[in-house]
């Protein structure tokens, strides 16, 4: 015959032995092997939850008791109550973090693999190879890439033809070896200075204008020329059409810029450019910054408009979100890509990273040292003022320009 339910009030008393220690949740024997005797109601360590195990060999019988005004799932009187199976929290999230790690590698890896294959597709040449003499590298971590812009009406050209391309633009980028700003010197096109002579032997070796160093020896020869103008080694050098930028301008949806006068354009369609803000597609922009006989300094305001254009690129894509957009990066990535021939090191996603925390109010735009127009062997060029470049170039090379800016200025 089965016996009564336990008392629920009796075990709740039941909860100091005959010693009047605290009860464990056991039944205790006293030094006199007398049972303690159950306390008053309210005197248990939890109100209603059992403090005393049913023997586990009696009779199997079913109660149900509370926790704290809930109810406990019934279970057996004297038997094992039935295992609750709780979630083991710690194997699922080890679980979860190795899934986002694989799928996050996973993107790593497919955009790794791109990046490398716009590297690989971006035309290359080897300027450095045949060239002796070259300026030391004085300090360790500081970058110079010489940038030589052209204005190809035939984008197809090869870039070692001579004369078929024209490197209206030259600008030295030195990024300090903190990597915290990027300074960019232009090289007016008509800088009266020295050209090596040709690889070929045919050109060179004679006075005239920076630009002509292309045309003669293609970018060897350019190199050579500005290396031996400044004193400071080139660690890369990119050649950019910047008729190539139009997809560049276009893949951003347009630049603004301010036009500072009013000019009609000496191109077709022949656009009018009203002084004031303006925003610009990839066709306008380029046929703004290609204009100079225009302006009273002429190629210096081309020179201003050229960075100012650089700026506006920089600007647009940091401030709409291209750098965070995998979409966008890769139009933005891939078209700046199909305007160079870079150098066999030059790695334009490695730059990207390493300078991806510069923005527009890090770059310095700087024209090198001159004494403006003058006039020479019966042709118009720009006259270097000898000291003072030799100081920037100096401060350039030992990686102090930035204290060298703060004393001279940027020379515009």
């Amino acid at each position: 015959m089965a016996s009564n339910p336990p008392d629920r009030d009796a075990n709740a008393r039941n909860d100091r032995d005959g010693s009047g220690r605290r009860a464990t949740g056991r039944a205790r024997v006293s030094d006199q092997g007398s049972q303690a005797q159950p306390r008053e109601r309210g005197q248990g360590a939890i109100y209603g939850r059992p403090t005393q195990e049913p023997d586990p060999y009696g009779p199997t019988q079913y109660r149900s008791s509370t926790y704290r005004g809930m109810p406990y799932q019934e279970r057996p009187v004297g038997g094992r109550a039935p295992r609750r199976i709780r979630p083991r929290w710690g194997r699922i999230a080890f679980v979860g973090v190795l899934l986002l790690a694989l799928l996050f590698g996973a993107g790593v890896l497919v955009s790794y693999l791109w990046a490398k294959g716009v590297d690989n597709k971006m035309r290359r040449e080897d300027p450095f190879a045949a060239l002796e003499g070259r300026p030391a590298k004085l300090v360790d971590g500081s970058l110079n890439i010489l940038l030589l812009g052209t204005d190809s009406r035939d984008p197809d050209a090869s870039t070692d033809s001579a004369g078929a391309w024209r490197t209206d633009t030259i600008v030295i980028v030195h990024v300090p070896a903190s990597h915290d700003k990027a300074y960019l010197v232009s090289i007016p096109r008509d800088l009266w200075v020295h050209i090596p002579p040709s690889q070929d032997g045919q050109n060179g070796d004679t006075m005239s204008k920076i630009n002509a160093a292309y045309a003669w020896g293609g970018m060897p020869l350019a190199v050579q020329t500005v290396e031996e103008y400044t004193g400071v080694r080139m660690d890369h050098v990119a050649l950019v059409d910047f008729g190539g930028f139009v997809k560049v301008t276009d893949a951003l949806d347009g630049v603004d810029m301010t036009v500072d006068q009013t000019i009609t354009s000496i191109h077709p369609p022949y656009r009018t450019f009203q002084a004031g803000p303006r925003h610009f597609n990839g066709e306008e922009a380029l046929d703004f910054v290609r204009q100079r006989y225009q302006y009273s300094d002429g190629d210096f305001t081309r020179m201003r408009h050229q960075q100012m254009f650089l700026k506006a690129l920089l600007d647009k894509a940091t401030s709409t979100g291209t750098l965070a957009n995998v979409g966008k990066l890769r139009d933005f990535v891939s078209a700046v890509a199909d305007t160079m021939t870079v150098d066999k090191d030059f790695s334009l996603v490695d730059l990207g990273w390493q300078f991806r925390n510069l923005r527009s109010g890090d770059l310095v735009f700087m024209v090198s040292p001159n004494q403006g127009s003058g006039e020479t062997a019966g042709q118009s060029v720009v006259v270097s003022d000898r000291d003072k470049a030799a100081s920037l170039y100096d401060a350039m090379a030992k990686d102090t320009l930035g204290d060298w800016v703060q004393q001279h200025g940027t020379g515009w």
